[in-house]
């Protein structure tokens, strides 16, 4: 699973994904996880469905979407993209610990997994 994680330092999940300046991209796989690489997303594009569709580029392909926020519009967007967006807890939630609980979570997955896992 590839996840994107909307992060101002790659430590926490602290971004609006509509304002991200960049995506962290990991994978998990059953027993770990690595990083692959930070992706830029600070192009300025006015027009908000252009920009929408801009972010959904900037996540290459990810299965997961971690935000602190996202709109209705963009949330089915990302949707649409077979992307499944999750809203952090708050602020100081951790990619790390996100990390960890996603390869726990495989041991039984949640539906919304098993679509991803079944890829």
């Amino acid at each position: 699973m590839k996840i994107a994680f909307a992060s101002k330092d790659n430590i926490y999940i602290n971004e609006h994904f509509g304002w991200c300046k960049k995506f962290f991209i990991y994978e998990v796989n059953k027993n770990n996880y690595n990083f692959i690489k930070e992706v830029q997303s600070e192009k300025k594009i006015e027009n908000e469905l252009d920009k929408l569709s801009y972010k959904i580029k900037c996540l290459e392909n990810s299965d997961i979407l971690y935000v602190e926020q996202i709109g209705p519009k963009a949330s089915l967007l990302v949707k649409d993209s077979k992307i499944f967006p999750i809203k952090a807890s708050n602020e100081k939630e951790k990619i790390i610990d996100i990390l960890k609980k996603l390869i726990k979570m495989q041991e039984n997955p949640p539906i919304w997994m098993k679509r991803i896992l079944a890829k």
